[in-house]
């Protein structure tokens, strides 16, 4: 027999930490689980057999016990080429991921592309194998989260589908950091400054757009709305963006780009066409990822805090969690501390 009162090594079970403690099961139960309805003295007993015992508890009876999965699905309906080419879904993963790892919980990566993926994963959610759901990159059709809300699965979104939203969301100011990187570039003396929007159906792209237009009325200068293209938060949508407002103002001298991926798309198209960064044109983009540090020049851009953001997001979704409540949206309005707005810094390089 073993020093702890183990045989040949076999797993100690919960009835012998109790049998150790002297207490019963349950007491040994609620210790694990960190139930407040405990002595200090019987707490200390417990945990001094589980360390004598080396006792282990078996995650799976212990989830199943609670009617829970301990397992979050962090939801992006995108593409792979969008996921992995865009540094914003991989700082949201990681803070994301760093979180709910402080809470003992798994992280399922999934993504939705088309209707039929997301009746799998409607069925998938209907057999009780996720606490909860994490949701990226919102379009404003997108009938995910009412679908989430019916099945009262505590969700959390990654921005908002409109001004109105009433589900938990985390979001950066968007509006005031594009109205600070127009300004900047107003500051800096350029007359014709235009801006590569995001795509219409995300609410994200109207807040940065509200922003550029915002500087814009600041300055006293009349709105142009050739200065305005949108993209679609890819490298090739930028570059497109970029092609279309050079053939309609080629005298433009200044650019806001919605992210810092469309912003490396339109820096190729301006280098093509015989612009110099930030000689003739001056460039702004919006994330401040990776992307903007490499580029040459390096590239001034808006800073939001996106491994922050997905922290908060997954600490939003444990409160609901540990609620036992539904989501905010199946409530009027949501909890106070459900609607979470973090600042954005502009970090001012080369390229303007």
């Amino acid at each position: 027999m073993t020093p702890g009162g183990r045989r040949g090594g076999s797993r100690p079970t919960l009835e012998q930490v109790a049998a150790r403690a002297g207490v019963g099961r349950g007491t040994v139960s609620r210790v694990i689980n960190g139930s407040p309805k405990v002595s200090e003295r019987t707490r200390t007993l417990v945990q001094q057999a589980v360390a004598d015992l080396g006792y282990v508890p078996n995650r799976a009876a212990r989830a199943l016990a609670a009617n829970r999965a301990d397992t979050v699905a962090l939801v992006v309906p995108e593409t792979e080429t969008r996921l992995f080419a865009e540094p914003y879904f991989s700082g949201i993963i990681r803070g994301a991921g760093g979180e709910l790892a402080d809470h003992d919980m798994q992280l399922l990566l999934t993504l939705i592309r088309t209707s039929k993926e997301r009746r799998r994963f409607a069925d998938y959610l209907a057999g009780h194998r996720v606490d909860g759901v994490l949701l990226v990159s919102v379009h404003g059709d997108d009938p995910l989260p009412d679908l989430l809300a019916g099945m009262a699965i505590p969700t959390v979104l990654n921005g908002r589908r409109s001004a109105g939203e009433t589900a938990a969301y985390v979001d950066s100011d968007n509006a005031g950091g594009a109205q600070a990187a127009v300004e900047h570039l107003i500051g800096r003396g350029r007359r014709r400054v235009a801006t590569i929007a995001g795509p219409p159906d995300m609410y994200v792209a109207h807040c940065r757009l509200d922003g550029y237009r915002q500087a814009v009325r600041v300055a006293g200068r009349p709105e142009d709305t050739g200065l305005i293209a949108h993209g679609d938060f890819t490298e090739e949508g930028g570059r497109r963006a970029m092609r279309e407002l050079l053939a309609r103002r080629p005298a433009l001298d200044a650019v806001f780009c919605a992210s810092d991926v469309m912003a490396a798309g339109a820096r190729r198209e301006l280098r093509e066409s015989g612009r110099r960064i930030p000689d003739d044109v001056a460039l702004v983009g919006f994330d401040d990822s990776a992307i903007a540090r490499h580029m040459d020049p390096a590239l001034t851009s808006v800073r939001q805090p996106i491994e922050e953001m997905g922290r908060a997001m997954a600490r939003l979704l444990m409160e609901q969690i540990a609620g036992g409540g539904g989501p905010a949206s199946r409530v009027p309005a949501a909890p106070s501390g459900t609607h979470l707005v973090l600042p954005t810094e502009l970090v001012r390089r080369a390229s303007s």
